[in-house]
């Protein structure tokens, strides 16, 4: 299965209200149109999720700038968030946060990515159970 970044500007109520991807894993170009649906649709923006279908579980630096940006050109903050195979991180008040709970749509960016959730780690010293067939 191809894997690509992908965008999902998320409204009130968590719904998706515009969507784009990369042929890349590992980047997402800024593109004019996702910079004209965000600025179209700025009233009723509560969150920016992406992808990193290769992991991490992080902002990149290139992130930190595009956030900056978006939130200085908006004249507010909003949530950024990235989801990975290891899970969710989120920028909140200017803190990063790990989502516990992940949103409805984390399953469907992740499908759109081309990723699947990574299965956790056991913890050292606990002995990991047999897998049924």
């Amino acid at each position: 299965m191809h894997q690509g970044e992908v965008c999902f500007l998320i409204g009130r109520g968590g719904a998706i209200l515009w969507s784009d991807a990369s042929n890349s894993a590992v980047l997402l170009p800024d593109s004019r149109a996702r910079w004209e649906a965000i600025w179209e649709r700025r009233a009723e923006l509560e969150e920016i999720a992406h992808s990193h279908p290769l992991g991490p579980r992080a902002f990149s630096s290139e992130d930190e700038t595009t956030m900056e940006a978006l939130t200085s050109a908006l004249g507010r903050p909003l949530r950024f968030s990235v989801v990975a195979p290891e899970g969710m991180i989120a920028r909140q008040e200017g803190r990063n946060v790990r989502v516990g709970e992940e949103p409805w749509w984390a399953a469907l960016l992740r499908l759109a990515s081309g990723m699947t959730r990574a299965r956790p780690r056991p913890r050292a010293g606990r002995p990991r159970a047999p897998r049924r067939r």
